[in-house]
């Protein structure tokens, strides 16, 4: 049966943990060693990774092009406006010649129905890359950085400032998995899908939703923002406006644990949901949380290919 990892609860909690596992390792084993060199073991040699884009992307297309070269393989890169999907071919006949080429497809795109039909008429591993819905690789990466940083997952107390957005989905998604709770902060009428919550609950985790950013933050072991105004978005005024009680500066990031760690998956619109005081500061770990996306997704693929 073909392995997708379009959400984390493809995966479930034990196949997260044994990928973040993976990824410690990995990373570890690697230290000192140039980029592009690849592991000892090679896992992926000979295997081929179509990247497709459909959004614009920095972290994605160069994590997933290291990590294959890590893992001993390669990747494509095709873009809509590029290839034949920019031009009407549908998403199903893309899938079925793409499988019949590589080994595994990443797809970055906006609405999540997309990467549902694609994974659904691929006979290889489809990976999600990012959809307005989740955006499953950027929190593993997350996770690996919270466990360098010396946190157990289980009972963490996570903080969310600003737009309930799906990172925030996907966050809320781990949450039920791994074991740990969320205080979202969003204003009113910007909080997160309701079915993730949901299910987050249903696993045992606390998630609770404040329209206060001091009540979201206070006491917190993580403090966790991302862009207002997303790819594709508008720039509206008034979402900006209802949305600037939610910056995290040092007065709210005072907030938290004194060993609190800050994290944005980037790119950081500073002076918007977060002052250079904070993302430049010592409790800040988004460069490391931008490098781990590549051992983060190396776990990913070996999982999909059932090697995990």
């Amino acid at each position: 049966m073909t392995r997708h990892f379009l959400n984390l609860a493809d995966a479930g909690g034990d196949g997260l943990a044994a990928m973040l596992g993976d990824a410690l390792d990995r990373k570890a084993a690697r230290s000192g060693w140039p980029k592009g060199h690849a592991d000892a073991d090679a896992p992926l040699a000979g295997h081929v990774l179509a990247m497709v884009f459909e959004k614009n992307s920095t972290r994605t297309r160069v994590s997933f092009d290291v990590a294959m070269r890590q893992l001993g393989g390669s990747a494509i890169t095709l873009e809509s406006g590029t290839s034949q999907l920019g031009r009407g071919e549908t998403i199903a006949d893309t899938a079925r010649v793409l499988s019949r080429m590589v080994d595994a497809i990443m797809l970055r795109t906006d609405d999540h129905a997309k990467i549902e039909e694609l994974a659904h008429h691929a006979t290889v591993p489809v990976i999600n890359g990012l959809t307005d819905e989740s955006h499953p690789c950027q929190i593993m990466a997350d996770l690996l950085t919270l466990l360098e940083r010396g946190k157990a997952l289980p009972g963490l107390e996570v903080a969310w400032l600003g737009d309930g957005n799906n990172v925030l989905n996907s966050i809320i998604e781990a949450a039920g998995l791994l074991r740990f709770n969320v205080r979202v902060g969003t204003p009113r009428g910007y909080e997160p899908d309701a079915g993730y919550i949901d299910r987050a609950r249903a696993l045992g985790a606390m998630i609770s939703l404040t329209n206060d950013a001091a009540e979201a933050a206070r006491g917190a072991d993580v403090v966790v923002t991302d862009t207002w105004v997303s790819m594709g978005q508008d720039h509206a005024h008034n979402k900006l406006a209802a949305m600037a009680p939610f910056q995290v500066d040092q007065q709210l990031m005072g907030l938290a644990k004194e060993s609190a760690t800050f994290l944005h998956c980037l790119p950081a619109h500073r002076g918007d949901e977060v002052t250079d005081a904070v993302i430049d500061g010592p409790q800040s770990a988004v460069w490391d949380e931008a490098e781990n996306r590549i051992h983060a997704q190396k776990s990913v693929l070996r999982w999909v290919f059932g090697q995990l």
